[in-house]
């Protein structure tokens, strides 16, 4: 009987690896249309004052970071990708989180895999989402992007509350 359990235990952790899969589909095919749709750089105004849709290209990290590195930065970002979410789904599948990291886990998952499949068939990541107000404009971002980002917060937000809770 107890591996009846232990088995009933990871199928219910493999619905985190479902929402990981779904945020790599919305991500893919955000990009497929704005990349077949848009010309590099085009511009969409969508709020104007405020949103844009846009076709950008990045070769580096966030903000661009490490984008003229020469080409190496595409093998560490990889590398980087696919070894945190090897360890976030390791833990996953092991039970070494609560719900709330769970949930986090499988949105940083989902948003470095879907960027990791841009830069191993693009050789960049595609940005089309611009957030700005008058002249200062945020960084264009994907929908990867914005899941890693709430990720790293939910995973915060689960420290501030393990903290509160050994107080």
């Amino acid at each position: 009987m107890p591996e009846v359990r232990s088995l009933r235990g990871h199928s219910g952790r493999l619905g985190w690896f479902v929402l990981a899969l779904a945020i790599i589909a919305a991500d893919q095919l955000t990009k497929i249309l704005v990349n077949s749709r848009f010309q590099y750089g085009e511009v969409q105004p969508v709020i104007d004052g405020f949103f844009n849709l846009t076709l950008a290209y990045n070769r580096g990290a966030a903000f661009s970071f490490l984008a003229d590195a020469g080409g190496w930065q595409k093998h560490f970002f990889t590398l980087f990708a696919l070894a945190v979410s090897g360890w976030l789904g390791w833990q996953i599948l092991r039970g070494g989180f609560g719900r709330l990291m769970n949930c986090a886990a499988a949105f940083i998952m989902g948003g470095a895999l879907g960027n990791l499949i841009d830069r191993q068939v693009h050789g960049h990541v595609i940005d089309f989402i611009q957030v700005f107000y008058h002249s200062w404009y945020y960084p264009a971002f994907n929908v990867a992007d914005s899941f890693i980002c709430v990720g790293a917060a939910l995973m915060v937000l689960d420290s501030l509350k393990k903290d509160k809770e050994t107080r």
